[in-house]
């Protein structure tokens, strides 16, 4: 029996250059080829964002004139999650911090919209500020801080503020007089404009506490972003608190 065989296989060969060529150009006009390539670059910049926002730098808005002249309304922010992360809070940062005791009392307001939330998960849109606050940190955990008199300057550990960041014609102690010390592991904070600031001065009433808890700080603002015209770095202002001895 004689068997037939079919013609000989030839030499198998990768594909041409050319070849592969044609292939790229059909997939780059393959608007599915696109959709895939446009989602993937979308993903990855929402992570890189998101990480970003959650450990290093999330932005903010100011809404009220409780900072002038530091900050002022409408001013957009960039805040270091970083010292927060560490509880590395010093005299004089300014922090945003979250409302854990209450502050702004209960609010009533509008859900914000879905692409307005995931823009400010993500870093894309500036935090609102409805349930954060912004102040300057005058004394941390130990710390004495008093005003004597309600016209008199602050004093930490005995030694009386030179406030150079506060606006001209205000009053350090705001027309009021206390003598506390701060816990460990909180903070006592007041607002530059001083005549002007529900801050830690006026949360010592029954059922209040005045002291922030670091664990509440987002984190310590480092620079005016937004208007152009505001774009500044000088915030913290560590020279007024530099002579100051430790806390007992």
């Amino acid at each position: 029996m004689t068997s037939t065989a079919g013609p000989p296989l030839g030499p198998t060969h990768a594909p041409s250059l050319k070849d592969r060529d044609r292939a790229e150009a059909r997939n780059r006009r393959n608007p599915l080829v696109w959709l895939r390539e446009i989602l993937m670059i979308l993903v990855v910049a929402l992570v890189i964002s998101s990480l970003l926002r959650a450990f290093v730098v999330q932005v903010f808005w100011i809404p009220s004139p409780s900072m002038r002249n530091t900050l002022v309304e409408d001013d957009r922010i960039a805040v270091s999650r970083v010292d927060a992360l560490r509880a590395n809070i010093h005299r004089g940062d300014v922090v945003v911090f979250d409302d854990a005791l209450g502050w702004l009392g209960a609010k009533q307001e509008t859900a914000p919209s879905i692409a307005r939330r995931l823009g400010e998960f993500t870093g894309f849109v500036p935090g609102g500020g409805e349930q954060t606050l912004v102040k300057r940190v005058i004394g941390v955990g130990g710390d004495r801080v008093t005003c004597a008199t309600p016209s008199g300057k602050v004093s930490v550990n005995g030694v009386a503020l030179d406030e150079t960041y506060l606006p001209p014609g205000q009053v350090p102690c705001g027309e009021r007089t206390f003598d506390v010390v701060v816990p460990e592991g909180h903070l006592w904070v007041m607002g530059d404009n001083r005549s002007n600031s529900a801050d830690s001065r006026y949360h010592m009433g029954a059922g209040q506490s005045p002291y922030v808890p670091v664990s509440a700080v987002v984190g310590t603002v480092q620079v005016i972003i937004w208007p152009v015209s505001r774009w500044s770095t000088d915030i913290a202002h560590p020279e007024v608190f530099a002579a100051l001895p430790s806390s007992s």
